[in-house]
């Protein structure tokens, strides 16, 4: 099995990326794990002490269990990956059954930032964008899709978004193998990461 990470600021285009490496590889061959499957479980919380956690700071992040399921993905175990819940800020009480894959994707935007998980990466990729796009990207996601009010989120951004970007997330981009800057010119990059599979999985 090959474990690709894929890591990047919020909102700079991760999901894109994966899905253009899906498109480039034969199907049935290719799994995703998402870091925020692996938020921590906050059911001891109330949604409104909820919505005030930090879900960009990597302690945030149950990383032990992500661990724990790569290393069983990669014995050939199937694994019950967590589902979450960005309405209730929480992981729900369901489970997505995810079988072992030649390549196995996982996509977040702190995935590099912890030394373990980042040392059971085959190939190590960062998704760059330009920070007004991610703000804007970032912005009509959290209020069209996940609930929040447009005061809500500038807030988060000033006060939790863009502050750990700059404290973990940028600084993990040294530990990538490849920086793709996600734009229409991106199909060069996304033919490499191909090819890189194709060669290590021969």
């Amino acid at each position: 099995m090959l474990i690709i990470g894929i890591a990047g600021g919020t909102g700079c285009g991760k999901t894109t990326v994966v899905n253009q490496i899906i498109n480039e590889l034969p199907k049935g061959e290719v799994g995703v794990i998402s870091q925020d499957s692996y938020y921590n479980d906050l059911s001891h919380l109330s949604l409104e002490e909820r919505r005030k956690t930090n879900f960009d700071h990597p302690q945030s992040i149950d990383f032990e269990l992500l661990s724990k399921h790569l290393i069983e993905l990669r014995s050939g175990k199937t694994i019950e990956q967590p589902v979450y819940s960005f309405l209730e800020c929480n992981r729900t009480e369901r489970t997505i059954p995810t079988h072992p894959s030649k390549v196995m994707i996982v996509e977040g935007i702190l995935i590099l930032t912890n030394a373990q998980i980042r040392d059971m990466f085959d190939i190590k990729i960062f998704v760059h964008a330009d920070s007004d796009e991610r703000l804007i990207r970032r912005l009509k996601r959290d209020v069209n899709e996940r609930g929040w009010d447009l005061d809500e989120t500038l807030e988060k951004y000033q006060c939790n978004i863009k502050p750990m970007h700059e404290q973990f997330i940028e600084p993990s981009k040294e530990y990538a193998d490849m920086i793709i800057p996600n734009n229409k010119y991106n199909t060069v990059a996304v033919d490499m990461v191909r090819t890189i599979i194709n060669q290590k999985l021969v």
